[in-house]
C-alpha cells in the first residue's frame, strides 16, 4: 500500500515536470512580438504633414478656425436719397426701444440723436456687459450698477442718389455710492455702434450687410499663353467685365 502511494506521487511529479518543459518549449512566437512592440512605444508621426495639431501630434484645437469680422465703413456710403434714410434711422430708433430726442435732433440737417439707453442693469452682469460696448481696462475696481449709451446719427447726402451715413455712440457706466449715483463716459469700442449701422442698412436694402469687398473691385485678370512660336503670341487675359485676346502683331478684344 505504502509503495503504491509513492508511485503515485513520483507519478504526478513527472507529469508536472512534464508540463512545464512543455510550456517552455512551446512558446508562442506572435504573442511574444505583440507583447514586445506595445512595451517599445514610440511618438506618433505624421511623416512630411508636421502642420496638423500639436507639433504633428494630430491633434488641432480649432486653429485658423475663427475668422477675423471685418468691420463695417463708419461713414457708410447707402444709395438712397436723404430723407428716405432718415425714416430709416427713425424705423431703426423704433426698433432697437430707442427714444428720438427731438430737442438735439436736427432732421432737417440730418443730424437724429436718440435719448440715452439703458441695456444693462444689475451690479452682477453689468461688468461684462458694459465692457462689450465700452473700455473699462483703467477702472475695474468701480462696482458698475449699469449702463447706458446715446446713438448720434448724421446723413450727409453726396448726389441726390446716394448719402454717407455717419454712427456714433456715447457710453456711459453707472456706479453707486455713498454720494449717490454716478454716470462716467467710457471710450466706445464701436460695437453699439456697428449693431446700429448693420440694423440701418438692412432696413434700407433688405438684406444682411456684407464686409466683403465687391466684386467689381476684385482683381481678377490672370493671362494663358495659348500658343507661342517664334513669330506670334496668342494670351487670353480675363477680368471680371470682359476677356482680352492679345495676339501679337495684331489684337482682338471680345
Amino acid at each position: 500500500m505504502k509503495v503504491s502511494r509513492h508511485f503515485l506521487i513520483l507519478v504526478v511529479v513527472l507529469a508536472a515536470a512534464t508540463f512545464a518543459l512543455g510550456q517552455g518549449k512551446g512558446v508562442d512566437s506572435q504573442n511574444q512580438r505583440i507583447s514586445d512592440n506595445s512595451a517599445n512605444k514610440a511618438p506618433a508621426n505624421n511623416g512630411t504633414k508636421q502642420d496638423t495639431g500639436t507639433t504633428g501630434s494630430g491633434i488641432n484645437f480649432g486653429k485658423d478656425k475663427t475668422r477675423t469680422v471685418s468691420l463695417l465703413p463708419n461713414p457708410y456710403r447707402m444709395t438712397a436719397r436723404r430723407d428716405v434714410l432718415i425714416k430709416a434711422v427713425t424705423d431703426v430708433m423704433r426698433d432697437r426701444k430707442l427714444i428720438l430726442d427731438e430737442a438735439s435732433s436736427k432732421p432737417g440737417e440730418g443730424i437724429l440723436v436718440s435719448q440715452p439707453y439703458t441695456f444693462i442693469k444689475g451690479a452682477v452682469v453689468t461688468q461684462s456687459e458694459l465692457n462689450r460696448y465700452a473700455s473699462i481696462v483703467n477702472s475695474d475696481s468701480r462696482g458698475w450698477t449699469r449702463g447706458r449709451y446715446t446713438i448720434t446719427v448724421e446723413v450727409q447726402p453726396i448726389d441726390g442718389t446716394s448719402a454717407n451715413v455717419s454712427v456714433n455712440a456715447k457710453i456711459e457706466g453707472r456706479t453707486d455710492g455713498p454720494t449717490g449715483a454716478e454716470w462716467t463716459t467710457l471710450p466706445s469700442t464701436g460695437i453699439a455702434e456697428q449693431e446700429f449701422l448693420s440694423a440701418l442698412i438692412e432696413n434700407v436694402t433688405g438684406a444682411a450687410p456684407s464686409t466683403s469687398r465687391n466684386k467689381s473691385d476684385l482683381n481678377l485678370k490672370f493671362s494663358v499663353v495659348v500658343a507661342n512660336t517664334g513669330t506670334k503670341i496668342v494670351s487670353v487675359d480675363a477680368t471680371p467685365k470682359s476677356v482680352v485676346i492679345n495676339a501679337n502683331p495684331k489684337s482682338t478684344r471680345n
